[in-house]
């Protein structure tokens, strides 16, 4: 344990996890604080942007290539994390404790304050072996990017000081790997949170009324339902296949009804969708509609999030960058997975407005824990990955 304690990587990383910098109604002052520290160390220009308000700061730790002309690196991370369920947690999940055999345990420690550090420890290592590199490197620290980014990457990459910073190549969070394997994430499916609202015959609930919002709602769940199974059994009949590769529909929430003897006149149901990259929206969306008047007609969609088709980031020959990246793994002997992230990350804000963004997080033979409780990782890990990054971060950024 006293060796863990000696190192002071470690030291930075868990000062950083200790920030409790958790939804909901985040306060980022101290990470602020915190960067603006670790910049003076590093002895590199920090810069505060507040495109989304006072409350929502993005942070920017700039290290200046030999050929600043030329579009720059971003190294992406966010400050934020989920809530959390302090009676679930062995140990306090703001401590960052570490046990015996090197587990620190603390919110943020997988999702994502890990990653943020490593790029920053990378960067130390390498200017104080006086390395150099071609391109300038943005670090940037967001807000907001576990409620959705709308007012953090979101807003910042329609700035204009995300455009002043000229941005070429992003680099962004992946997930942690239980196997040896390192998923690379080169897309993200789009998520669409349709709302249907039911309208229909109310009345006393001992008759037989038609066009009643039950048997819409019933309509409409057989068709969703029915998709995906057929979802659910590509994903079973196909192992090239993995769950970013398929569309996902979940029910997530229904509302309406007064009382139990009373046929409500509305209701509503909430679908999490996420839409796989050959699907095509304005057909899909069509086929919502077409369900919606099948079902007898008096049902609205209302949509709480409907992202757009973002193109996938090349990873071919026709990506310098990638190529780039590729090569420092493979050096590395690292066994990477190119994959399309079944979640959401800012990757797909940095990508609609045209730039190629890789997720990575360095972390393999590591259970996936973001989100849950006792989210922990191993320190020998998170400084196996600062190492990868020395490679990695001047194999992009001389691209």
């Amino acid at each position: 344990m006293s060796a863990w304690k000696n190192n002071q990587e470690i030291e930075i990383f868990r000062e950083y996890l200790r920030i409790p910098s958790v939804h909901p109604d985040v306060d980022y002052t101290a990470c602020v604080d915190f960067l603006k520290k670790q910049a003076t160390d590093l002895g590199l220009p920090i810069a505060v942007y507040h495109s989304a308000g006072p409350t929502k700061p993005v942070v920017v730790i700039t290290w200046v290539g030999k050929q600043p002309e030329l579009p720059t690196i971003v190294l992406n991370s966010h400050m934020d994390v989920v809530p959390v369920f302090p009676e679930k947690w062995t140990h306090p999940p703001f401590a960052a404790d570490i046990d015996e055999e090197g587990r620190i345990f603390a919110r943020g420690s997988q999702d994502m304050k890990c990653v943020g550090m490593q790029y920053l420890a990378a960067i130390r290592a390498l200017r104080k072996n006086g390395v150099t590199l071609k391109r300038t490197i943005h670090v940037i620290f967001v807000p907001d990017e576990e409620i959705g980014g709308t007012e953090g990457m979101r807003v910042f990459v329609k700035s204009k000081e995300y455009k002043n910073l000229n941005v070429g190549f992003s680099l962004d969070e992946g997930i942690a790997s239980a196997d040896e394997t390192f998923p690379v994430y080169y897309a993200e499916r789009s998520i669409w949170h349709v709302h249907f609202i039911f309208s229909g015959t109310a009345g006393h609930g001992s008759l037989l009324h038609k066009n009643t919002v039950g048997e819409k709602l019933h309509f409409i769940l057989n068709k969703l339902m029915d998709f995906r199974q057929h979802e659910v059994e590509r994903l079973a009949k196909d192992s090239s296949l993995t769950i970013g590769d398929v569309t996902t529909i979940n029910l997530t929430s229904l509302n309406g009804g007064v009382q139990s003897n009373v046929v409500p006149p509305t209701m509503e149901a909430v679908f999490d969708m996420r839409l796989a990259l050959n699907v095509d929206h304005d057909d899909f969306e069509k086929q919502l509609n077409k369900w919606c008047e099948e079902a007898g007609g008096g049902v609205a969609i209302k949509f709480e999030q409907k992202q757009p088709k973002v193109e996938a980031t090349k990873i071919d020959n026709s990506n310098p960058f990638w190529l780039a990246f590729k090569r420092a793994t493979t050096e590395l002997g690292l066994n990477i997975k190119p994959l399309v992230f079944p979640g959401g990350t800012d990757s797909r804000y940095i990508r609609q407005v045209g730039i190629p963004a890789i997720g990575f997080s360095p972390m393999n033979n590591t259970p996936v824990l973001l989100h849950d409780h006792d989210e922990f990782l191993q320190a020998d890990v998170y400084l196996k990955g600062i190492e990868y990054y020395k490679t990695i971060i001047p194999a992009v950024t001389n691209a």
